[in-house]
């Protein structure tokens, strides 16, 4: 794979991709990661990329006129493998981790990241591009949320992460949230790990992860479980074994909250 980001600050973005799992990634030829400053294909003297709105209004608007030159020059680049463009917006859909697998599927992904107050609506008409959100928030600027993309996007792409049950059982694979974990040593301060991850007996160690995977997803996220209602079901099974009130308000809370007494 092949990841073209399209910033006007490299040098904020570059050391990141070349850290942990990412940089392990480029080391081992799995994905390749290559940023370019827009402002390099300016033509006026003061190598402007943005202007102020028409309309008039607070802030300034980024031109088409360098964008879209960095982006068929980046396309040029290795121009045998389609490319699927991102505009990085807080108008684009939510990224989640379904996506984030499709994405990784691809071959090549060129990342776009705004600044200012938003990007001349000619480029969005132009380059018919998808458009991501991290979040229901405004950045001063896209690289964070690229940095946020190529990191979902590059631990999905086979042998970038060790072991890929790993990704299985991560949260939201599956619509949950991940089991608690723990690690050594036993005790710590008084507080010690339920004792079936510690008695061998794996088929009731995935029993168990499953269950604490259910309840919380439904403690900290119910609008993940009301959104599959297999998995709601399977919840409301859980809890009537365990004793716990079932989950039958549409809305609402959660009516018990996790009482781990260590």
């Amino acid at each position: 794979m092949r990841i073209d980001v399209l910033t006007l600050f490299p040098e904020a973005i570059e050391p990141f991709f070349a850290c942990s799992i990412v940089g392990r990634a480029q080391e081992a030829g799995l994905v390749r990661i290559v940023c370019t400053n827009f402002r390099d294909f300016t033509t006026d003297k003061h190598r402007s990329v943005d202007d102020k709105p028409f309309g008039g209004g607070a802030g300034m608007v980024l031109m088409p006129a360098p964008l879209l030159a960095a982006v068929e020059y980046a396309e040029a680049q290795d121009s045998q493998d389609p490319v699927t463009r991102v505009l990085l917006t807080p108008q684009g859909q939510p990224l989640t981790q379904k996506l984030a697998r499709e994405l990784a599927q691809k071959p090549r992904l060129l990342l776009i990241c705004g600044h200012y107050e938003g990007f001349d609506e000619r480029i969005r008409i132009g380059l018919q591009p998808l458009e991501i959100s991290i979040g229901d928030y405004v950045l001063s600027g896209g690289e964070p949320a690229a940095m946020v993309m190529v990191d979902a996007v590059v631990r999905l792409i086979p042998g970038a992460v060790g072991g890929e049950q790993t990704l299985d059982e991560e949260s939201f694979t599956e619509g949950l949230l991940e089991y608690p974990q723990y690690t050594r040593p036993r005790n710590f301060r008084g507080m010690e790990p339920p004792e079936v991850l510690v008695g061998g007996h794996h088929k009731k160690v995935a029993e168990w992860r499953r269950s604490e995977a259910l309840k919380r997803t439904w403690q900290r996220r119910p609008d993940l479980l009301r959104a599959r209602p297999a998995l709601l079901e399977e919840l409301r099974q859980v809890l009537a074994k365990e004793g716990l009130p079932a989950p039958d308000a549409p809305t609402g809370e959660p009516a018990w909250m996790d009482t781990t007494d260590y």
